[in-house]
């Protein structure tokens, strides 16, 4: 885990939360294109960490720091007047099931982390919780492995090639300051 003076230390899972969903921080961003709104939000290790001891009876925080900070995290929440787009896009049963089976299983053709050299950084995996339309939007995890690339590059592109939505390709520049300096909790709940 990389370590620095710049890092931001929290108490709490609540005020970690504030402090990444303030667009100032950078490590949340937010577009809208063609009526589809989209929400792409970095979750440090430690966020990541505080999921996990919700679930799960651990004693040593340090080895799930430890495991969990060889990979970056992202949030991309996608809606269309708040609302999941599987509720809006589709006009026929069969262009329902071709997006269902695209955001399920396809999204890894779909989403792509470039370095600012064009190195393309492979994606881990990616999940696709169904809300069925019980949510205000659709919202997925990718995970990326963190590697040496990490150190020669400034920043990073997230990119989502266009899923059938009229919107183009959506990019959202990260800078590498908020993957290096990650906030961290000096207690967890």
């Amino acid at each position: 885990m990389f370590l620095s003076c710049n890092q931001k230390h929290f108490d709490s899972k609540e005020a970690l939360l504030d402090y990444l969903q303030n667009e100032d921080n950078g490590y949340i961003q937010k577009k809208t294109v063609n009526g589809v709104d989209f929400s792409l939000m970095f979750k440090p290790t430690d966020l990541i960490v505080s999921q996990i001891l919700q679930s799960k009876s651990v004693n040593n925080v340090d080895s799930l720091r430890n495991e969990y900070s060889k990979y970056l995290y992202f949030n991309l929440s996608m809606s269309i007047n708040n609302q999941e787009i599987l509720n809006i896009i589709p006009l026929t049963k069969n262009e329902y099931g071709s997006m269902a089976n695209q955001l399920a299983f396809g999204m890894d053709e779909k989403v792509y982390l470039y370095t600012n050299n064009n190195d393309t950084i492979q994606m881990a995996e990616y999940i696709y919780p169904r809300m069925y339309g019980m949510g205000g939007s659709t919202s997925m995890l990718f995970v990326f492995p963190k590697n040496d690339w990490i150190k020669e590059s400034k920043f990073l592109n997230f990119t989502i090639e266009d899923l059938k939505m009229q919107t183009g390709e959506i990019k959202f520049k990260i800078n590498k300051n908020i993957l290096v300096n990650q906030p961290i909790m000096i207690k967890n709940e």
